[in-house]
């Protein structure tokens, strides 16, 4: 990785490689396109075809559809339990604590969730132009690559999808923009007008219905129809679409009457008069079984389209016959949101934001050229798989230093040669999967591997461990994480929390820190390191800070400074709303530990210094605006 003060330099890869053909089943097709169909907070039982003991009731056809055309991996997992680390790991194919972005909303001075005494570690806000993306891999080998939908992996300029390779990006809400009036989604469902932003279809699509047995009309969606127009202007080269949906992420609403009247009538409840929470339990939420059928309509709609399109590039054949598709989540689905209960995961255990199998564990679908119809596949798979298979797949090389630095595995031998085992490139078999999640509760503050049957948890705040086994060779067991058998296998907790520790190692995964403030009757509190004196030189640009002489060890310590986009006004002169983020820079330190100086680049507006010492106590120095 290059230092991060390179963040908002412009850089220009200048590398070609060149394309090589080996004539194996998969290149039957000249460049095959791509296409990752990435849904937002769409849990693992929210789509029929992962259901267990109740079936869900909301109605999916078009995902039923391509499992069938396809392989189901029914462990199949995201790289976190939040959005933005596994939008940036599912892009550089890089692990979250290796991007450093692992929650959300980065790019902040760490600060502690809710009622925690523990400050979760800095981490930046999105991806930085060195950072090595699918689309920039498929980019130098011919493709035309497009994004349409959320990014969510920087909001900077110089973090912006056409900046991370992306030829084309359209990234509006579509129809799922919020109520005009936010709180009351029953005043915003579409209507056949001509002027409305959102106007029904004349076409019809399912549900058939009594009262409408040829279908019903769907409001515009403008991500839907983007990524259809992507299609139809890139056909002509091969093509990769990153298709990021917002559904079907909160709000929880909908713009469709006449799919939000189908569910409530199937769930036997009357049509929402007022509108206030749904709060009956388990998959009860009439407004959110009609965003997940609109998802699904939404895949229909790509899918129909490619089915219908000759590919000029491959005579006699559709580009159905020529593209993968990637379907998942970027998480498991939200429980509760605003008030509503909005779908229940069970029986995996929690949602988002946490390890547990609700939060991570994932619908993920692979359809295309040569894949075989209606298989699953058991074993582990992750998300960060997608970026080496792909390369894979369409015969693209990428320079060494990018291939060598993926943690996912190339997984083509389960598409084409029906392998039971997934390998890495030296032939070992993968025995496991892991996760970092240090933020919001002391409870959710974890790391978590996945071996076998079993699944280990690191409690960070207790530093502890939990243990569950999931499955017995093979069947469902605990798969309800109800029952911790940590004291009673000894040996099992020994094996992955070995295994566990030398991944947070090995990847310098960033811990919880204590707030000093908050641990006052703590023997070590009285030898937290002090700051003696905070300089800065504005010749050099150089901060320096120095510590008291006698305190206890810092272990760790980096500058973050604020970098911000150019201001810019609007037409009557005001500024417009500027975006900024803080960035690590790296310090300098002298031989006694004592005196800490790092450089402030130009375009910074603030600094400051972190340390952290051997008790885990967080130290920051004040922060300085530059003048």
């Amino acid at each position: 990785m290059k230092n991060n003060i390179a963040f908002f330099n412009a850089i220009l890869l200048t590398l070609f490689c060149a394309l090589s053909i080996n004539g194996q089943e998969k290149n039957e097709i000249i460049k095959p396109n791509v296409i990752i169909f990435h849904v937002d907070d769409l849990g693992w039982q929210d789509t029929e075809i992962n259901n267990l003991d109740e079936p869900t009731p909301w109605e999916t056809p078009n995902i039923v559809a391509l499992a069938k055309d396809g392989i189901n991996f029914t462990n199949g997992y995201s790289p976190a339990p939040t959005c933005a680390p596994s939008r940036c790991a599912l892009l550089t194919g890089q692990h979250p604590t290796k991007t450093g972005v692992t929650h959300v909303a980065g790019g902040k001075l760490p600060t502690a969730s809710g009622r925690s005494i523990y400050l979760h570690p800095f981490f930046p806000e999105g991806l930085s132009p060195e950072h090595f993306t699918i689309a920039e891999a498929l980019k130098m080998n011919g493709y035309k690559t497009g994004h349409v939908g959320k990014w969510h992996a920087g909001s900077l300029k110089a973090q912006a999808s056409t900046n991370q390779g992306f030829d084309f990006a359209h990234e509006s809400r579509g129809a799922h923009q919020g109520p005009k009036h936010p709180n009351n989604r029953l005043t915003n469902f579409a209507t056949h007008n001509k002027n409305d932003a959102y106007r029904l279809s004349e076409e019809k699509y399912p549900p058939f219905t009594k009262d409408a047995p040829n279908g019903i009309s769907y409001p515009y969606d403008d991500v839907t129809e983007n990524a259809l127009k992507f299609i139809k202007d890139s056909k002509e080269e091969p093509f990769f679409l990153y298709l990021a949906h917002w559904l079907v992420h909160a709000p929880i609403h909908t713009k469709n009457r006449e799919l939000l009247q189908y569910y409530c009538d199937k769930l036997g409840i009357p049509f929402p008069e007022k509108n206030i929470p749904i709060t009956t339990g388990g998959q009860t939420n009439p407004f959110y079984g009609s965003m997940v059928t609109t998802l699904d309509w939404s895949l229909g709609r790509v899918v129909d389209l490619l089915k219908t399109t000759d590919d000029p590039r491959n005579p006699g054949k559709k580009l159905y016959e020529t593209t993968y598709i990637f379907f998942s989540s970027d998480n498991g689905a939200v429980e509760k949101a605003n008030g509503d209960i909005v779908t229940d995961n069970f029986p995996l255990d929690e949602g988002k934001k946490y390890a547990q199998e609700g939060g991570i564990r994932v619908p993920l679908l692979i359809s295309g050229p040569n894949i075989p119809k209606g298989k699953t596949f058991d074993g582990l798979v992750n998300q960060l798989d997608f970026f080496p298979t792909i390369l894979d797949l369409t015969n693209s090389k990428i320079p060494n230093q990018y291939s060598s630095d993926l943690d996912g595995l190339n997984i083509e031998n389960v598409l084409h040669h029906n392998a039971t085992v997934i390998k890495n490139t030296k032939g070992e078999v993968r025995e496991d999967l892991w996760w970092h999640f240090p933020h919001n509760k002391d409870n959710q503050m974890q790391s978590a591997i996945r071996r076998g049957d079993y699944k280990l948890y690191k409690n960070h705040v207790k530093g502890n461990y939990e243990l569950y086994r999931l499955y017995k060779d093979g069947e469902r067991a605990d798969l309800e994480e109800k029952y911790d058998i940590a004291k009673s296998a000894p040996e099992v907790v020994k094996d992955l929390s070995t295994r566990l520790e030398a991944y947070l190692k090995a990847y310098d995964a960033k811990l919880p820190y204590k707030e000093p403030s908050k641990f006052k009757s703590d023997k070590n509190v009285a030898a937290i390191p002090v700051i003696t004196s905070n300089t800065f030189n504005a010749a050099s640009r150089k901060a320096t800070v120095q510590l008291e002489q006698g305190k206890s060890k810092v272990i760790e310590s980096y500058a973050l400074v604020k970098i911000s986009d150019p201001i810019k006004r609007t037409n009557k002169g005001k500024k417009k709303k500027v975006r900024s983020t803080y960035l690590k820079v790296p310090v300098n330190i002298s031989n006694n530990g004592l005196e800490y100086n790092y450089a402030v680049p130009e375009e910074a507006v603030e600094y400051g210094l972190i340390l952290i010492d051997e008790n885990r106590f967080m130290v920051k120095s004040q922060f300085q605006k530059v003048k």
